[in-house]
């Protein structure tokens, strides 16, 4: 089985500096690339599983969706404060492929501001052409995503490795985390975990601060696996550590 994040024929990745690796950023930006990934790929499914009328699902799957846009506006906007400027500075040959990466963070942006009215207004009435027109909206972003996900990780994060510290990758990594919910929070754990083969996911936890992941442990996992059952009835649940 090819790997998601493998190149592309025409695509080339940015110059590589010389210099040691100075953090794990493409390990990292796998793992929550891949959790996007599954995200946006079962979005335009869960909008239409709310039958038209049906206001109940449809807040729920809509509040659900709105902390993914929320979570993926937020990993953008950290990376184009965080992770684009020092790139652009640290390794010049790259701006080509920085300006590239820009460009379509503008269109996800773009897709998420379109989107977000319309889900608001089918979570209230759950009406059948507001459904519709969500569904279509989000595969549409699904499409840009596969090609900036794919092309982030394999063209630019080996440059980020060698420039970047781990210290500051991870203050990158925090941005907008206090806008989130703690309770959506630790449930949106159990959801990138899932997404992410076992080892992964022991790398994830060895990162996470101490608190979080007894929070995780004690009650993350079992919010994590309620939602997914309220997602997906009868679909079994992806085991997480």
């Amino acid at each position: 089985m090819t790997d998601f994040f493998t190149m592309q024929p025409g695509e080339t990745a940015a110059p590589l500096p010389p210099g040691p690796v100075l953090c794990q950023g493409t390990a990292g930006m796998r793992r929550i690339h891949r959790f996007f990934l599954w995200a946006y790929d079962e979005a335009p499914g869960l909008v239409r599983s709310a039958a038209a009328g049906d206001t109940a699902r449809a807040a729920y799957v809509g509040d659900v969706l709105g902390n993914f846009d929320k979570v993926l506006h937020m990993h953008h906007e950290g990376e184009d404060q965080s992770m684009y400027p020092q790139l652009a500075e640290r390794a010049p040959a790259c701006a080509l492929h920085v300006a590239q990466m820009l460009e379509q963070h503008r269109q996800v942006t773009d897709r998420l501001q379109g989107i977000e009215p319309v889900r608001l207004r089918w979570m209230e009435t759950a009406d059948a052409k507001a459904g519709r027109e969500l569904a279509e909206r989000y595969e549409d972003l699904k499409t840009v995503l596969n090609v900036h996900l794919r092309r982030e990780v394999t063209e630019v994060m080996p440059v980020v490795d060698r420039v970047l510290t781990e210290k500051e990758l991870q203050e990158g990594a925090k941005h907008g985390i206090d806008q989130l919910d703690r309770k959506f929070l630790v449930g949106y754990l159990g959801m990138v975990l899932s997404t992410n083969p076992p080892q992964d996911q022991k790398e994830m936890l060895k990162d996470i601060p101490a608190p979080v992941r007894l929070g995780y442990r004690l009650v993350g996992r079992r919010m994590y696996r309620k939602q997914y059952a309220t997602l997906f009835p009868g679909r079994p649940i992806p085991k997480t550590l």
